[in-house]
Order: structure tokens, then C-alpha cells, then sequence
């Protein structure tokens, strides 16, 4: 099996799991509780939440650990709506974002607030004078996500960070695919909100966090318990926890090599898919993108019954985010570039991981050319273009 979908999700890594394991079995105690047992799991929470913290030029108070992305999302953007909307009632997000922010935006809609959705370009990308030229007095937030889950495309944080601080608005970015792949200082970036989940880097599925900057006062999302100080209910996930800490420790330990490496297997994939396949696309900023994603779109073809062809081969990739996977809808970000529900529909991701490597690579690159020729014969694009 050659697995290439880990922008979807990634395995954990053993030394990630070997932390985990003591807080299934030894040390299982509620971290709520008052003696030893509880008192040691507390710390390791809290040990947890500085080394978070530092990869994130955050302060350890400013992390608050959650049950994945979509939480975080969900409590930023609700929250602010909730906190400022005696202040105004205008938020500024992307066409491209996750349906994690964007159905939170649709669902504020149906709320009363105004929600504007600026179109990215050809490459995926927006400019900070969109953002700028977009803020009225009423608005109170902006979430741009930091790098985009299907075609890498990789946004101008610093810049739309530094106008958000300068306007006076609230700045959240999702960056679920960039933590653990990008440095990140959310100081030196103006970033007041920021997404993250531990699956993404190696890390446990069901684990995630939102920093929140010093000094915001979010209402909760989900109300019960006094945990997290206060700001988010429920019984603390230690294993959980302490393996999130773990991965994004290892993430960012000799990051620049890795991502050196493996920006040499996504370069080479990309260029060896053009030699070998006509009429195909690179969708994305060739280099603003990050170093693991590669999605191409295939001309007449369906992507659907090439991701098949390509699983019987022992080949895992997707066509696009792992959360709309069930959807017979062409990806929204693919159409956002402009291209046809055919060319969309005719579109796969390839997300390249650590373990990878240049033979697997050349494994795919060997296989590709006749399935995707195979699909083509087969799509009902094919014959329409045939005799059209």
C-alpha cells in the first residue's frame, strides 16, 4: 500500500502513541480530581499546553484544548459573533475555506450578521488589499485560513494579520493544514484566533486547540464543567492531549530538512505527472503552496473512478477535502479557481507525508499514465468530447 492522502489525516507515530498509552491504563484518573492521581494527569495537561504554546509563540494561558478543528472554528467564530455583535455584524472569510468555517458563516447568516466571501484567483489566493478594501465599521472579524487542505495554496497571513491590527478587527486563521508544515508566531503575525488538530501532524484524531490572545473574552460553545479554566466544559481527554503535545513537538524537531525532503518528492511528482500525461492541470500556486500537497485536474475524465482504479493498484489519495468525500458535488475551492464542474469533477489530491518515498513516487508515476487513460475511456466526458 502506497498511502499519499495525508492532508486527509495522518498515522500516529509511535513515539506519539508510546506517550499516550501510560494515561489509558496506569494514570486514568480524572484530571479534574483532588489527589495525586488527578494532581499528576493536571500537570501533564499543563506541560502539555506550554509545549503547544511554544511552538506557537503563544503564551501557555492562551491555549485551550479542544476536540479537533472544527471546534476551534466553531468557538472562534461563533464567539466573536456572540461577544461583538452589539459592536457590529460583519465578517470578512474566503470562498475556499473548510465547511468548517464556512457553514459556521452560513449558519451566523440565518442569524442576522453579514457575512462577505472574497473570491481567491486562479492560483487560490487573495490579496490583503481585497481585505482592506472590504472592512466597513461594522466588521468584527476576519478568518482567512492559513494554508488551503486541497491545493495547498498557502495565504498571506503576516499581511492580512497587520491590517486586521491596524483596522481594530478581530483576526482568526484556520490552520488546521499548516501547523506542524509552516513556523508559525502568531505575534509576530497579528493572528488573535488560530485553529489547530493533532491529526494532521502525526498526531491523535479527536484532539485539537484554539489559541485565543490574551485578553479576549469568548463566551463558551459548549457549557457544563469548569474545565480549561472556565472556557470549555467537558472531561479533559489526557491521552489525548499529551499526544497532541508529542506530535507538534516532533513536527517542528529538524522541520526545514523534512520539509526540504519533501518538497523534492512533490516538485518531482509534479513535473512527472506533465511529462506523462497530456491534457492536465497543477490547481494552485506552483510555489506559495505548501511542501506535501499536489492536486491536479485530469481533462475528460471522472476523478472518482480514478481514485478506484488507483486504490486497486494499492494507491491511497482523494479528490479534495476528507470531509465532503461522501458528496457527488465537484469541490467548491476547484470551482472557486474558475474551473468547469467537469474539469473539478475530474480532479485528485495527492498529499505526500514524512515516511514517503522517491520509489513510491515513481510507483505512481509508473501506474498513473494508464489509469488515468483507462478512466478516461470509460468517463462519459471522454466520449462527449470525443464527438463534441
Amino acid at each position: 500500500m502506497i498511502y499519499m492522502d495525508h492532508a486527509a489525516t495522518t498515522p500516529v507515530k509511535p513515539e506519539v502513541l508510546e506517550a499516550m498509552l501510560p494515561y489509558f491504563s496506569t494514570n486514568y484518573s480524572n484530571a479534574s480530581g483532588v489527589y495525586k492521581l488527578a494532581r499528576f494527569n493536571r500537570k501533564a495537561i499543563d506541560d502539555a499546553r506550554a509545549v503547544v504554546a511554544d511552538h506557537l509563540g503563544a503564551r501557555n494561558d492562551e491555549i485551550f484544548f479542544t476536540s479537533g478543528g472544527t471546534e476551534a472554528d466553531n468557538w472562534a467564530i461563533k464567539g466573536v459573533a456572540e461577544s461583538l455583535k452589539d459592536r457590529g455584524n460583519h465578517i470578512i472569510t474566503t470562498n475556499i475555506e473548510h465547511h468548517a468555517v464556512l457553514h459556521t458563516c452560513q449558519y451566523l447568516e440565518k442569524q442576522g450578521f453579514k457575512v462577505t466571501y472574497l473570491p481567491v484567483n486562479q492560483d487560490g489566493l487573495i490579496t490583503p488589499e481585497q481585505v482592506a478594501q472590504t472592512i466597513t465599521e461594522k466588521t468584527i472579524l476576519i478568518s482567512i485560513m492559513y494554508a488551503n487542505n486541497e491545493i495547498g495554496t498557502i495565504m498571506p497571513i503576516s499581511e492580512i494579520g497587520k491590517i486586521a491590527s491596524d483596522r481594530g478587527v478581530l483576526f482568526h486563521t484556520d490552520a488546521v493544514q499548516a501547523v506542524g508544515q509552516i513556523p508559525i508566531n502568531v505575534r509576530k503575525e497579528n493572528i488573535d484566533l488560530l485553529s489547530l488538530s493533532g491529526h494532521k501532524f502525526y498526531g491523535p484524531k479527536g484532539t485539537g486547540a484554539l489559541y485565543i490572545r490574551m485578553g479576549l473574552k469568548l463566551p463558551s460553545l459548549l457549557h457544563g464543567g469548569g474545565q480549561e479554566r472556565g472556557r470549555r466544559a467537558g472531561t479533559e481527554n489526557v491521552p489525548g492531549i499529551v499526544g497532541l503535545a508529542k506530535a507538534i513537538y516532533l513536527a517542528y524537531r529538524g522541520l526545514e530538512d523534512k520539509n526540504t525532503r519533501v518538497r523534492e518528492l512533490r516538485d518531482y511528482l509534479i513535473n512527472g505527472i506533465y511529462e506523462r500525461i497530456p491534457c492536465c492541470k497543477l490547481n494552485g500556486h506552483r510555489e506559495q503552496r505548501l511542501s506535501n500537497i499536489v492536486n491536479f485536474s485530469f481533462g475528460f475524465m471522472d476523478g472518482e473512478s480514478l481514485l478506484l482504479l488507483l486504490d486497486s493498484k494499492g494507491i491511497i489519495a482523494s479528490n479534495g477535502s476528507a470531509c465532503t468525500a461522501s458528496s457527488l458535488d465537484p469541490s467548491h475551492v476547484l470551482e472557486a479557481l474558475g474551473l468547469s464542474r467537469k474539469r473539478a469533477s475530474g480532479s485528485i489530491r495527492f498529499s505526500l507525508g514524512e515516511e514517503n518515498t522517491r520509489q513510491e513516487v515513481d510507483c505512481l508515476l509508473n501506474i498513473l499514465p494508464s489509469v488515468v487513460e483507462k478512466s478516461r475511456i470509460i468517463s462519459p466526458l471522454y466520449e462527449q468530447e470525443r464527438w463534441n
